[in-house]
């Protein structure tokens, strides 16, 4: 259940603050009266408001000076008793969402508190919107497999309680798009649906984007930030690669989970969270947790509902409808309606996708741009994951003299794929459907970095 808007009035005049807070109680709201400026600074420096209503005459503070500090952080109405147009007009330019007279029209005071909160939740939706990239969003249940019937199942299951889902599965099988659909069909679903990619940020970064940060953080912060975990109020906060984040993290994000308590980088004040935290990995958590790379209480937390995701290898009889719904819905196929042949059809049931969905939609769009104006893609339009065509990219052959562990398995084809691709990490990252930061570590961890780095100085000296 979302908590009711906070509302800080301040106004020395003890009689009205008492009628201020008692009418904006009764309309459900949390409010808090401060008789001096002093008091709410006091009181500012514990707690986060969602409103302030302001008296532009304050006994130990000019009006101006004091907005000017408050509309850096809040929404601000200003109450006064002596106004002007002047002066209306200055407080509006300093960045005041209203400016009424006293004495206040219960009617008025209740509509503009309702209109500002309601602006400013559509302001943290519209900032959500933009941190996050979000894409407009395409519907991910293409297909009609046994296997991603039990997803939808499990989705229709667990959407409608508040609890931290866990989406587990390989690189490119829909995770984020799993969560997406847990949002829409949940109560949240009017709310923001905030993602955050652990995988791609350095961890100071990243804890910034999870929680915000104050002004003067860090060199660099020259304004308040609030993070995504705030962003995201009354709506769902998507962690992709989970496994991917620091033990400092991992306890602030338990933390959070437990309590709802929170606070932005560099300050000091505890704020509360009403986000849904859904989260994803292609990583064994269980494992990781059980040799200490991953906090274990933490991942109790976050495996209280697991849905696991089944490669498009286990679900290729919904090959044929992905494809026909990327031709269909994307917009690298708008210049000319497209369809595919039964025989390029055929070349894409046989071959195993490690890049699961997130590869079929780049082969899908390759083989568009290549096959130019022609109206049916055929197999010598299809460039399959070792870069090759159809005809010679149906498989890859790995040899081992003894049977071998699944760390060697992962070693020797990241091995194979790594000489196909010139050992380009962009490439690789495409290809494997993982991030060019694990593509990284895969490459010192196997011993290839000098080989990088090597040709990386070849380019440069020719």
């Amino acid at each position: 259940m979302t908590p009711p808007a906070s509302i800080l009035a301040i106004d020395d005049d003890a009689l009205f603050n008492d009628l201020l807070r008692q009418q904006l109680a009764t309309n459900g709201y949390a409010v808090h009266g401060a008789p001096s400026w002093e008091a709410a600074r006091a009181w500012l420096k514990e707690h986060e408001p969602d409103l302030v209503l302001l008296d532009m005459r304050l006994p130990d503070a000019e009006g101006m000076e004091a907005l000017k500090t408050l509309v850096a952080r809040y929404p601000v109405i200003v109450l006064t008793a002596y106004g002007s147009v002047r002066q209306a007009v200055e407080a509006m330019r300093l960045g005041a969402a209203e400016y009424l007279m006293k004495p206040v029209n219960p009617d008025e005071l209740e509509l503009a508190v309702a209109r500002t909160l309601g602006h400013a939740r559509l302001k943290e939706r519209l900032d959500a919107v933009e941190s996050s990239a979000r894409r407009r969003r395409k519907s991910w249940m293409v297909g009609s497999s046994a296997a991603l019937k039990r997803v939808s199942e499990m989705i229709d299951a667990v959407a409608g309680e508040d609890v931290t889902v866990l989406i587990t599965g390989e690189s490119g099988t829909g995770k984020e798009l799993v969560a997406r659909e847990i949002h829409e069909r949940s109560h949240r679903a009017s709310g923001s649906f905030v993602s955050l990619d652990s995988a791609t940020l350095q961890e100071n970064l990243f804890e910034s984007e999870l929680f915000g940060h104050e002004k003067g953080a860090f060199t660099g912060a020259d304004r308040l930030k609030k993070g995504l975990i705030e962003v995201a109020r009354g709506g769902t906060l998507f962690l992709d690669e989970i496994g991917e984040i620091g033990p400092g993290i991992q306890a602030k994000l338990l933390r959070v989970m437990e309590s709802g308590e929170f606070r932005r980088l560099g300050g000091t004040k505890i704020l509360h969270s009403d986000a849904r935290i859904l989260c994803a990995t292609n990583r064994d958590l269980a494992q990781m947790a059980k040799e200490g790379g991953f906090r274990a209480d933490l991942y109790y937390r976050l495996s209280t509902f697991v849905i696991e995701l089944p490669p498009l290898r286990a679900r290729k009889e919904d090959i044929p409808a992905l494809v026909a719904h990327f031709l269909r819905n994307h917009d690298f196929s708008r210049k000319v309606a497209k369809e595919i042949s039964p025989a390029a059809l055929e070349v894409l049931m046989r071959y195993d996708w490690p890049g699961n969905i997130r590869e079929l939609r780049n082969v899908i769009e390759r083989a568009v741009i290549l096959s130019g104006e022609a109206p049916v893609l055929e197999p010598a339009h299809l460039v399959l994951g070792n870069g090759g065509g159809a005809g010679q990219a149906a498989g890859y052959t790995l040899s081992f003299d003894a049977p071998p562990t699944l760390e060697a398995l992962k070693e020797h084809y990241f091995r194979q794929m790594y000489e196909r691709l010139d050992g380009g990490r962009a490439a690789l990252a495409r290809a494997l459907g993982i991030s060019e930061r694990n593509v990284y570590r895969l490459i010192e961890k196997y011993g290839l970095k000098e080989k990088v780095v090597s040709r990386q100085e070849q380019a440069q000296d020719s």
